[in-house]
């Protein structure tokens, strides 16, 4: 594959971090990853949070639903677990037993929906233990949430205060640090002594390859590119699109597209999160192409994902085309609208 071309053949990607939400908008998005991607890791910060299987499997059957009234055949929702202080190790063998994907660590407060997440990470230890010995993964929200933590540092202090020490004291757990944003995190997951194969990984969103936080205030506030984690400096951004395109397999494609509708994102107390399931692909295509790297996207989005978490890579193929596509000032979301990442502006690439 030449790193200019005017088309790209991948086989089917995956997204590793997903929010869908439920009722009545659930499928209103779920049609836009469904679109581009074969599966998903589906985040589990409902209200109230997906905690047990039996959640799960409620949750699943609801997602299914969506997908048979779009006329969906090919997507697949994996679905997660909610860790909180009280989640027993029977839950998590349970939750093996039946296939969920892995568990998900809010910090108390880090994010939406996340007030009944994890106080103190050693409430958890049990379950960790559980969870290292049936090879279930983590998935970790890392930044702490202390209100004397500058929010621009939360993700690094997290890495120093949380993240290692962890990582100490289970030391075949396996991990995935969602959503990164700085190159401390970056540089954290790259370098990462391990005792086996993949046991460190990290996602990366589309807005934090594209946009440092100028974007937040260009021209005044920017509510749709407020997202949590934070967009970060240009150093940063720098460091995560150097990650990206490494063509190492502790990265991969999570968008953490994350649908609130418009008035809540335009509020005194706008809500986190960036709607990027519109058009995701070509949004990573263009910032892989930004570096000259578009032969190593096909690794980053369909390869790597599936090898962490040990499922079959898909074999569908399916071709994004270098042709701009509009994206529109907003998309309907149940009886509201939602605005999309680059709401009115072109993506330089789109799905064939």
């Amino acid at each position: 594959m030449s790193n200019s071309p005017t088309q790209i053949q991948l086989i089917q990607p995956d997204d590793w971090h997903l929010h869908i939400r439920d009722g009545e908008i659930m499928k209103d998005v779920l049609a836009d990853t469904a679109r581009q991607f074969a599966r998903a890791i589906i985040m589990p910060n409902l209200k109230p949070p997906v905690t047990t299987v039996d959640l799960a499997n409620a949750y699943r059957g609801r997602i299914e639903a969506s997908l048979q009234s779009l006329g969906v055949t090919g997507f697949t929702p994996l679905m997660t677990l909610y860790l909180t202080d009280n989640t027993s190790a029977a839950e998590v063998r349970k939750a093996k037993a039946v296939g969920v994907a892995g568990f998900k660590l809010y910090p108390a407060g880090a994010t939406t929906n996340s007030d009944a997440g994890v106080s103190d990470i050693k409430h958890c230890y049990a379950a960790l233990e559980a969870m290292q010995e049936v090879g279930m993964p983590l998935l970790v929200h890392g930044e702490v949430t202390s209100a004397d933590i500058d929010i621009f540092d939360r993700e690094a202090v997290f890495i120093d205060q949380v993240l290692e020490p962890l990582r100490k004291d289970f030391p075949g757990l396996k991990i995935v640090f969602e959503h990164i944003t700085t190159k401390q995190a970056a540089h954290y997951v790259r370098d990462a002594q391990t005792s086996g194969k993949n046991i460190l990984a990290a996602t990366i969103t589309p807005q934090h390859l594209l946009m440092n936080r100028n974007a937040i205030f260009a021209g005044g506030i920017r509510p749709h590119n407020y997202c949590l984690p934070v967009l970060k400096r240009e150093e940063h951004r720098i460091a995560l699109l150097e990650a990206a395109t490494s063509a190492s397999p502790r990265f991969f494609l999570g968008t953490d597209s994350a649908p609130h509708a418009k008035g809540a994102k335009e509020a005194a107390c706008g809500c986190a999160g960036c709607y990027s399931a519109f058009n995701a692909l070509g949004l990573y295509a263009e910032a892989f192409e930004s570096v000259g790297k578009l032969d190593k996207l096909e690794g980053f989005a369909s390869f790597y994902g599936p090898d962490f978490y040990a499922l079959p890579r898909n074999t569908k193929k399916i071709t994004l085309v270098k042709q701009a596509q509009s994206i529109p000032a907003e998309l309907p979301l149940g009886d509201a609208t939602i605005v999309p990442l680059r709401a009115g502006e072109t993506v330089a690439w789109s799905l064939a």
